[in-house]
């Protein structure tokens, strides 16, 4: 993903055709390190190639992936990632039924039996 993030940083800044190099001036100047083979795998995928139509290739493939919000909360916990996220908001349901009962408490405080 940094890789091509660098690739996209260079062609933002004006540079049509990144060189391998300018990638990884580009990574070195946040610290991080590029792998040699990505970059020269994603400089040899996308070789004379539009970045804008490059883009809206992309665009068109991501509109046809699922993006449901239910979906994906019942999958993260089954997937290992984001396990804490799911009891989380288990208790916010909880604590918001525990709140309607006080609020619909019509006895006033006190009871008739009391």
């Amino acid at each position: 993903m940094k890789v091509l993030a660098a690739y996209l940083l260079a062609v933002l800044g004006g540079n049509a055709s990144p060189s391998a190099d300018d990638m990884k001036n580009i990574l070195s100047s946040v610290g991080a390190e590029g792998d040699d083979d990505r970059i020269e795998l994603l400089l040899k995928q996308v070789k004379g190639k539009d970045i804008t139509e490059l883009i809206a290739a992309g665009r068109e493939k991501l509109a046809s992936v699922p993006a449901g919000g239910g979906a994906v909360a019942v999958a993260a916990p089954a997937a290992g990632g984001g396990g804490g996220v799911a009891p989380a908001a288990a208790e916010a349901k909880k604590e918001e039924k525990v709140e309607e009962k006080e609020e619909s408490d019509d006895d006033m405080g006190f009871s008739l039996f009391d």
